[in-house]
């Protein structure tokens, strides 16, 4: 009985290590996680702008006279408000970028394509003469 108990369970790891190793299929087309540039970019912002809002919030709050303890919560809240904003803003810009990134490329396949049929029509009528 625990040797069949054992070999479940085993098989269950193994199930998991599948899963976490990259069973699941990645999505198709394109994503802020997937793009080259966005998700560092993302990052980047997303800590900035919490180090920004915690910095001004306990400059502020030192400046008003606040307690100690109330200056680090405020900052504590305000770091994690400017933290969520500007992964809200970042998120719509690459959102727009990425689109508009991908509107260029096909229409430069388009341009290609229509410059290839031109040429080939030509290429193929015999010269007179």
């Amino acid at each position: 009985m625990a040797k069949n108990a054992d070999k479940d369970s085993k098989a269950k790891d193994k199930a998991k290590k599948g899963k976490e190793k990259g069973g699941a299929e990645p999505a198709l087309g394109s994503s802020i996680a997937t793009h080259p540039r966005a998700r560092g970019s993302v990052r980047r912002v997303k800590g900035w702008a919490g180090v920004a809002g915690f910095a001004i919030a306990a400059v502020l709050s030192l400046q008003a006279s606040v307690p100690l303890f109330q200056v680090g919560v405020r900052a504590l809240a305000a770091g994690v408000v400017g933290y969520l904003i500007a992964w809200w803003f970042g998120v719509l810009i690459w959102r727009h970028l990425i689109v508009a990134e991908q509107r260029v490329v096909y229409e430069e396949l388009e341009r290609r394509r229509a410059e290839a049929s031109e040429e080939k029509p030509a290429e193929a009528q015999p010269v007179p003469g």
